[in-house]
């Protein structure tokens, strides 16, 4: 149910035509991200098993896991899927109402507010923490194993917020059981034309958005990678899973 796995069914579901066999989805929590990643790296370079990595589990990584057990160079792209601005989401019957309201709840509970992620390390947590940087402010993170278990907590009242992709909380903005306050990206999000930007809440250049990729173990030979990529753009291409992504704010 996290961002990861609801872009992967949909590329794989319409993959399957141009690839001529189904993918299988196997989720891999822990580390945000990076014991999924730490797998695939080590998997055999044959095509049959590749891993959507994005910004967090990619890049922010290495600077975060010292002693993490894969390198940049353990991995090729095969292609990159989707971009998103993350979305501040609390629970609807929060003291707080709007991104303003959350700030100042903030500045007079300080340590006492708490924020979500899909792991130390993950696009959430460092998007967390910017903005206690940004806006001068003491909340706590919370890392969980994956997105799906910090919206569950979110839900549950057992955490403040999560910075949480569109994707995972859509569903539950639009049964009212949680407010989006601000996106974390430089523009509104398409499905949610109303919600603010947290550059134009008065902290400007604020950018914290999140990318997905498709990448193969690193000894992947080019003839695969070429193959995996052709139906990877097949893909993207298609008006039906453009729409399909859209409707969860991601960008093709």
């Amino acid at each position: 149910g996290g961002s990861s796995d609801v872009i992967a069914r949909l590329i794989a579901e319409q993959m399957a035509g141009p690839l001529g066999q189904r993918m299988i989805i196997e989720n891999v929590v822990g580390a945000g991200g990076s014991t999924a990643l730490t797998r695939a790296a080590r998997a055999t370079a044959d095509g049959y098993t590749i891993a959507i990595g994005n910004s967090g589990t990619n890049t922010a990584v290495y600077t975060l896991y010292p002693d993490v057990k894969f390198a940049a160079d353990d991995f090729v792209p095969l292609g990159m899927v989707a971009k998103t601005s993350p979305i501040i989401a609390i629970k609807k019957d929060h003291p707080a109402k709007t991104l303003r309201e959350f700030l100042d709840h903030a500045k007079k509970n300080p340590g006492k507010i708490t924020f979500a992620s899909s792991g130390s390390g993950s696009a959430s947590h460092l998007q967390g923490e910017l903005l206690n940087v940004r806006a001068d402010i003491d909340t706590v993170h919370v890392p969980y194993k994956g997105g799906s278990p910090a919206m569950v907590d979110l839900l549950g009242g057992r955490v403040s917020s999560y910075y949480s992709a569109l994707a995972t909380a859509d569903p539950y903005i639009k049964n009212g059981k949680l407010i989006p306050i601000a996106t974390t990206g430089l523009k509104r999000a398409p499905t949610l034309p109303n919600v603010p930007t947290i550059a134009e809440s008065g902290y400007p250049g604020f950018d914290a958005s999140n990318w997905y990729a498709f990448v193969a173990p690193g000894k992947t030979p080019d003839i695969i990678l070429e193959k995996w990529n052709k139906a990877l753009v097949a893909v993207l291409n298609d008006k039906a899973t453009n729409k399909q992504l859209a409707e969860h704010g991601l960008t093709p």
